[in-house]
C-alpha cells in the first residue's frame, strides 16, 4: 500500500480538473478516483482512515507515480486542519498549484455555487456573504503555509492562462517537476468543468432528475418543449459582472497578494499572466 508521490492542491476553478486529465491519461501515471478525495481536508472524509486514502490508491499499475488532485487543500480558513493532518502522513509530497486571474476566478467561483444552489443572491452581495469567493483567489496566503513547511522547490505553481497559452510546455513543466520527461497534451481530451455548461441543480435533484426511473417518467409524461423551458429558466445564460465599487476593491485585495505571490516565485512570467488585468 502506498501514499501519492504528488499532489495537486489547487486552487479551485484554475484548471486543476483538466491538469489531473491529462495527467491520468498518460503512461506511468495513476490518478485517484475519485478526482478530489479531499482526505487531508474534510473532517468526515479524514475519519475514515488512512486504509481508506492508501485503497485510492490500489489499482495503480506497479512503479506508477501517483497523484491526487484536490482543491479544498488550499481553501484557508474553511478547511484549518489540512496541513497539519497532510505532514503527519506524507514526507516530502511534490505540489502542484496553478492559479488564474483573481478577477475571472471570483467570477467562476460565483458561477459554480449558483448552479449548486449554494447562492442565489447577486454577485456583488455573495461577496460579503460567501467571502471565500475572494480569500479563495488570494493565492499567496493560501499557498505561503506550504511554503514555509515544504520549501518553494517542492512546489510548482503556474497558471491556467499558462496552459492555455501552451499548453504542451505547461505538462512538461510538470513532468520535469515530476522526473517524467515524456508526457505529452492529449487535445482529444478537451478542457473540463467548464462552468459556463453548468445548470443550476433543483432542489432534491437526485431524487427527481439524478435516476435512471425519473428520467424516463420525464421524458416520457413532460413534453420536450416544457423540458427546454424549464431547462433554461434554471441557466445562467449571462456571465455576471462585478460593479465598478466591487471590481475596484478586489483589484486592491488581489494586487496586494499577487506582489506576495511574486515574492515567493519571482521570475515566473507564467504567473504574472494572472494579474494583467490589475494595476502594476
Amino acid at each position: 500500500m502506498a501514499f501519492p508521490d504528488f499532489l495537486i492542491i489547487g486552487a479551485m476553478k484554475c484548471g486543476t480538473t483538466t491538469l489531473a486529465s491529462q495527467l491520468g491519461a498518460q503512461d506511468g501515471i495513476f490518478m485517484s478516483t475519485p478526482k478530489e478525495p479531499n482526505f487531508f481536508s474534510d473532517d468526515d472524509v479524514y475519519a475514515r482512515g488512512p486504509g481508506w486514502y492508501q485503497s485510492l490508491f490500489d489499482p495503480a499499475p506497479s512503479g506508477a507515480l501517483l497523484g491526487e488532485a484536490s482543491t479544498h487543500y488550499t481553501k484557508l480558513p474553511t478547511y484549518p486542519h489540512t496541513l497539519l493532518r497532510l505532514s503527519e502522513t506524507l514526507d516530502a509530497p511534490r505540489l502542484i498549484y496553478l492559479i488564474r486571474d483573481p478577477m475571472a476566478r471570483a467570477v467562476s467561483h460565483y458561477m459554480h455555487e449558483w448552479t449548486q444552489g449554494v447562492i442565489s443572491s447577486d454577485l456583488d452581495t455573495a461577496l460579503t456573504t460567501h467571502p471565500e469567493i475572494v480569500s479563495y483567489g488570494c493565492y499567496a496566503m493560501q499557498v505561503q503555509p506550504w511554503v514555509d513547511l515544504y520549501g518553494q522547490d517542492r512546489i510548482l505553481v503556474s497558471s491556467m492562462e499558462e496552459m492555455q497559452r501552451d499548453p504542451q510546455g505547461l505538462l512538461s513543466r510538470v513532468g520535469h517537476f515530476l522526473g517524467r520527461e515524456d508526457l505529452v497534451w492529449r487535445d482529444d481530451l478537451g478542457r473540463e468543468n467548464v462552468s459556463s455548461d453548468r445548470i443550476r441543480r433543483l432542489p432534491m435533484q437526485r431524487l427527481i432528475v439524478d435516476n435512471a426511473l425519473a428520467t424516463w417518467l420525464r421524458r416520457t409524461l413532460v413534453p420536450q418543449s416544457l423540458r427546454d423551458r424549464i431547462k433554461q429558466s434554471r441557466q445562467m445564460k449571462t456571465r455576471p459582472r462585478l460593479s465598478p465599487e466591487a471590481e475596484a476593491r478586489l483589484a486592491r485585495i488581489f494586487a496586494e497578494d499577487r506582489d506576495r505571490l511574486m515574492a515567493l516565485f519571482p521570475g515566473q512570467p507564467d504567473l504574472e499572466l494572472s494579474y494583467r488585468a490589475l494595476p502594476a
